[in-house]
């Protein structure tokens, strides 16, 4: 068994989940990888079968019974992570837009340098992204910009979905209370890391949108980071004994 998960939520990904998994397997490092399906109607969940007998022990698999959230696939993946002892576990999205060549800059970035919490970031050295409307890029920016000030995080990225964390930062944090379940389960999981002052580094990206396949991401996900950060920080606040 590797000591670094790669967990990957998917639903509907058809067009990308068997090829993710291929590139992720011929990584030197010998990644494993753990896919959360939320009952996908589109056969993503016989691809990935096909995966896990092309390569036994290494790619598995957790069924869920509909579309539940991405922050609680997060949450269940991480659980199945530290029931099984991983050290290192990795958040990525089924799509390539995160590119499966900088998974190992993550893990070595905790493994060998000392960073508990590894951000893949697309605003560390500029705007790293590649063919998202412009709309949709000045939205993004700016929200991790809100973050920063709402929050006092120096984070460029805090809503960045390409994590590395060691596994001894998802004990402390005690997953029940994590309670965002879209957009705000990426802030709310730096921002937690940051109160208990772990060593978050960011890894400089480039982030390229969807080539197949559709994408999830909707306005209330927005909506509910843009409040959630609002929570978050006055939780923190007036519960600090118990807001982790």
């Amino acid at each position: 068994m590797s000591d670094a998960l790669v967990i990957i939520p998917t639903y509907n990904e058809i067009e990308n989940i068997g090829n993710i998994i291929d590139a992720v397997m011929k990584l030197p490092d010998g990644f494993d990888v753990l896919v959360i399906d939320d009952a996908s109607p589109d056969g993503t969940q016989d691809a990935v079968r096909a995966k896990m007998e092309l390569y036994p022990g290494r790619v598995n698999m957790e069924t869920r019974t509909g579309k539940l959230g991405l922050g609680t696939a997060y949450i269940h993946g991480f659980k199945w992570a530290l029931e099984r002892g991983y050290s290192f576990v990795i958040e990525m999205d089924a799509d390539f837009s995160h590119n499966p060549e900088d998974l190992p800059r993550l893990y070595h970035e905790c493994k060998d340098r000392g960073a508990d919490v590894a951000v893949g970031s697309r605003y560390v050295s500029g705007v790293n992204v590649v063919n998202w409307p412009m709309g949709r890029v000045l939205m993004s920016y700016f929200a991790s910009v809100y973050v920063r000030i709402v929050t006092g995080m120096t984070l460029r990225d805090s809503t960045a979905g390409f994590v590395c964390y060691r596994s001894h930062v998802l004990r402390e944090l005690d997953l029940d209370k994590i309670q965002f379940k879209g957009y705000a389960f990426q802030i709310e999981m730096k921002f937690k890391s940051f109160v208990k002052k772990f060593k978050i580094v960011e890894v400089p990206i480039v982030f390229v949108n969807r080539q197949l396949g559709t994408s999830k991401m909707n306005s209330s996900i927005f909506g509910e980071a843009i409040f959630g950060v609002i929570t978050l920080r006055l939780k923190s606040i007036f519960r600090r004994k118990s807001f982790c």
